[in-house]
């Protein structure tokens, strides 16, 4: 049933996975949170990984929780979680697969009719929400903490409120942004763009500061 649901799971994420593998992040942390199968903080290594190297995030990520799941469920079974990768890869993929096969039985005939033009006009928009959420998604793995500024204004009532308030938004926005993790990723970003290293160096780089500086 495990790898059944595997299959599943991805497959609804395929399904919604227009404007590339960055618009699968929203719904890869919701899988997150309500199968438990892997943490937030693995999503955001493998975010990390997947813009660093070959592969999309949602291909790798499938393949990965896939494995993860096979060979904890099945007693640490290789071979398992060798079968739940290639599971939930393909659940993920079949979509795309279908998707496409229907569209090149259909395209010539609809090619110039408004309303296919009218669907892909609204896909484009949607796609541009998922992508910006999936950017907010990764902001939020990384450089930013809303949590953290909300609780800023958690001590302001109606008796107070002129005279704490301008403090609060000051605190808050002091919360809002982790400035060691900023700092990191503007540092590299100026070193990516000045002198075009290989991304493995990068990846070392930043896993070393972040160990010396415990991020």
């Amino acid at each position: 049933m495990v790898l059944l649901r595997l299959f599943f799971e991805f497959f609804k994420i395929g399904i919604c996975a227009f404007g590339g593998g960055l618009a699968t992040l929203p719904f890869l942390q919701e899988l997150s949170e309500t199968t438990g199968w892997f943490t937030q903080e693995q999503l955001g290594n493998m975010v990390a990984i997947s813009e660093s190297t070959p592969g999309a995030i949602g291909i790798n990520m499938s393949t990965y929780v896939g494995y993860l799941v096979g060979f904890q469920q099945f007693g640490g079974n290789v071979a398992m979680g060798f079968v739940g990768g290639v599971i939930a890869t393909l659940g993920l993929v079949c979509p795309s697969i279908m998707v496409i096969l229907i569209i090149c039985q259909f395209l010539n005939k609809f090619k110039t009719s408004k309303y296919v033009e009218w669907g892909f006009y609204g896909l484009r928009a949607a796609s541009l929400g998922l992508i910006g959420a999936a950017a907010y998604s990764v902001l939020e793995l990384s450089v930013i903490r809303p949590d953290e500024a909300q609780k800023a204004f958690s001590g302001i009532t109606g008796a107070n409120f002129w005279t704490e308030i301008w403090g609060s938004i000051s605190n808050a926005i002091v919360a809002f942004f982790d400035f060691k993790c900023l700092a990191l990723a503007f540092f590299l970003g100026i070193l990516i763009f000045k002198f075009k290293l290989h991304p493995i160096f990068y990846i070392v780089l930043a896993a070393v500061i972040g160990i010396v500086f415990q991020f």
